[in-house]
């Protein structure tokens, strides 16, 4: 009787507890704001920099070499560093590294806008980077854990958070083209400031998640994925102004391979790793990984290329190439509004098939391109592309959330954007290698890119029929 008494107690406190926690935690707009904000500035800083590129090169006289390094500065070290920082979010809390990452961001913002010269401008691309990846991983691990014991909420809540990054990385162009048509380029970095003061002040409310104390940070496994990743990011930059047989080329791919294996060797031998092997058990992680990658890859190395071409091919100045890219925002706004409640009803497999179908059929309406197309023919691909694109990321995140355990949902989430933005680093080079060479070369790009991208799409699209169950 003692005992019944006893665990009666224990069991009534533990839902007192747990009920008084969550009557203090952050209503559910309060949530999706606050970790929105930091998706909105890390995605905004993907596509918005794109149509700054023509006047960034006249600033500094930058050939295309430089331009991508402007870019894959910051994907790079987002995609390298976010593992690191899923690790430490489990380590010492998502809410601190989220805070910290809003710091980094902003401060990072204030030196991009600033930078006398290139070299300055990329190293502070860099620190954004490392800010981003903080933010991220941290900002949806908060809001898995947030609502972790309503699955239907944390699909609303996910789809609203993917639609606020989709939204800004799909605006970033149009926002670009206003701000330097009426001030400088300088400000598309400016603008990230006050998000970042904003957001850092609304996280205070977000309830700090229980640490997980028995792990430690592995840091050889991290120096030896950075330096993986970036020798591979760095050779496929360098090969237009090379040669693709050059030695140093082919060193530094024969040398890439090697660290990563050595990466691997040592996952599989250090007791707490940042990449868990045992999550890639599963094909259904596995598939929606290699979706993310596909997508990311795709969408950020086309993005580059139609920049290229809307304003050296089409000559529209910069205003104009940034209201071109407007349907973009649309595409993505209208499909993750509507991506929450097709994933509620059909589950995840048909919203990704479908996604990657009218992915497939946007990249297909670009082989019209040429030096003369009317816009109105590159309307509609401009907004099915992002539609396809909304559709399946918010199905493919809760895909991957609801895979693993919640205690480890901030390195589940990290491993995803890793994936997804170092795939975005590689299309960004791969695609840009093939427009080196002026007007000819980046209307060639624009079709190659766009065959390679439904390739890859059709790829995706067997693994997920495959690696989804019904």
């Amino acid at each position: 009787m003692y005992h019944t008494r006893c665990k009666l107690i224990l069991t009534f406190g533990s839902f007192y507890m747990d009920q008084k926690t969550h009557s203090n935690l952050p209503g559910f707009g309060w949530a999706v704001l606050t970790t929105s904000l930091a998706f909105v500035v890390a995605q905004l800083d993907v596509s918005i920099v794109n149509i700054a590129l023509p006047e960034i090169a006249k600033a500094y006289h930058a050939g295309i070499s430089t331009l991508q390094w402007v870019i894959d500065a910051y994907t790079l070290a987002f995609a390298v560093l976010m593992l690191s920082a899923g690790s430490l979010g489990d380590l010492l809390g998502s809410k601190k590294i989220f805070q910290i990452g809003m710091i980094i961001f902003g401060i990072a913002s204030a030196g991009c806008g600033l930078a006398p010269d290139a070299i300055t401008l990329i190293i502070c691309r860099v620190a954004q980077g490392i800010g981003a990846a903080m933010m991220i991983p941290s900002s949806l691990a908060l809001l898995n854990h947030q609502f972790a014991h309503t699955p239907q909420t944390r699909t609303r809540a996910v789809g609203l958070w993917t639609a606020a990054g989709s939204a800004a990385m799909a605006a970033g162009p149009t926002i670009g083209g206003f701000l330097i048509a009426f001030s400088s380029w300088r400000f598309i970095f400016i603008v990230n400031i006050p998000i970042c003061i904003i957001g850092y002040i609304l996280s205070f409310k977000m309830a700090q998640m229980t640490k997980t104390s028995k792990r430690s940070f592995d840091l050889p496994g991290q120096l030896t994925w950075m330096l993986s990743v970036t020798t591979l990011i760095s050779v496929i930059i360098e090969i237009p102004r090379l040669g693709l047989g050059h030695v140093l080329i082919w060193g530094g791919l024969i040398l890439s391979l090697l660290i990563f294996g050595l990466f691997l060797w040592i996952e599989g031998k250090t007791a707490h790793p940042m990449l868990p092997f045992h999550l890639f058990k599963s094909a259904r992680f596995n598939a929606l990984l290699i979706l993310g990658a596909v997508l990311n890859g795709s969408y950020y190395g086309s993005v580059f290329i139609l920049s290229l071409y809307l304003q050296k091919v089409l000559n529209y100045p910069s205003i104009m190439a940034g209201l071109a890219f407007l349907p973009l925002t649309v595409g993505f706004v209208i499909s993750n509004v509507i991506s929450g409640r097709i994933v509620n009803r059909y589950g995840i497999r048909k919203p990704i098939i479908v996604g990657l179908i009218m992915f497939a059929a946007g990249f297909a309406g670009l082989f019209i391109a040429h030096e003369h197309t009317p816009y109105l023919e590159l309307f509609l691909p401009f907004l099915v592309i992002p539609m396809g694109m909304g559709l399946a990321v918010p199905a493919m995140t809760n895909g991957i959330l609801s895979s693993v355990d919640k205690t480890l949902s901030g390195t589940a989430s990290a491993i995803l954007n890793t994936a997804r933005q170092t795939a975005g680093a590689i299309g960004v080079a791969v695609f840009g290698a093939m427009a080196a060479g002026g007007t000819l070369a980046i209307l060639g790009a624009v079709s190659k890119s766009a065959a390679i991208s439904i390739g890859l799409t059709a790829f995706a699209m067997l693994l997920i029929v495959k690696g989804l169950k019904r």
